[in-house]
């Protein structure tokens, strides 16, 4: 996997702005995939990061890099386990959530709505996607139906690191460096 990729998709995840970024990568063959994951694995755990494929098919796959801890704190926030309840998950810990998720996106069906919880956005914004999806308020990053101010600043600061990350990047930083320790 390029690390150019993995920074232009989710620089925001690898500086703790943000709980995950999800990204499609290709791939040769399922063996490729796993043993390039477990070795990104090896890597990003140190840092309180891993990295997990959601979905794949025909040589693409749907990547998830996130914080763990951070996913399962976002997880209790009340509004978080109501939606969870709401589209069937039977547990707020982070890693049965995970499962649930995966699951559902390979089931074949429409894309979960829920999604929005595990890459780090407000639930408020999540609930209003779901359930009033024509009365959004801004489209950034997500749509926002709640507090536009501060997603607007969330989406500058996403931005702005992401192109701080490709500049250090290409001016020759490691992207271990890169990553923030949780």
């Amino acid at each position: 996997m390029s690390n150019e990729t993995l920074i232009r998709c989710c620089a925001p995840t690898m500086a703790r702005l943000k709980t995950g970024n999800m990204f499609n990568y290709c791939f040769e063959s399922r063996e490729q995939m796993t043993e390039e994951l477990r070795q990104l694995n090896e890597k990003l755990h140190g840092k309180g990061l891993r990295i997990v494929p959601l979905r794949w098919a025909d040589g693409k796959a749907l990547l998830y890099l996130y914080r763990p801890e951070r996913l399962q704190r976002d997880l209790l926030n009340p509004m978080s386990r109501a939606l969870l309840s709401e589209c069937g998950y039977a547990s707020c810990d982070a890693g049965a959530c995970l499962s649930t998720l995966m699951a559902r996106m390979r089931s074949g069906g429409d894309f979960p709505h829920e999604v929005g919880l595990f890459l780090g956005y407000p639930p408020a914004d999540v609930d209003g996607f779901m359930h009033r999806k024509d009365s959004f308020k801004y489209c950034g990053i997500w749509k926002v139906y709640d507090d536009v101010e501060k997603a607007l600043h969330i989406f500058a600061q996403c931005r702005h690191c992401t192109e701080v990350y490709l500049r250090s990047y290409a001016k020759g930083c490691p992207i271990d460096r890169l990553m923030v320790a949780e």
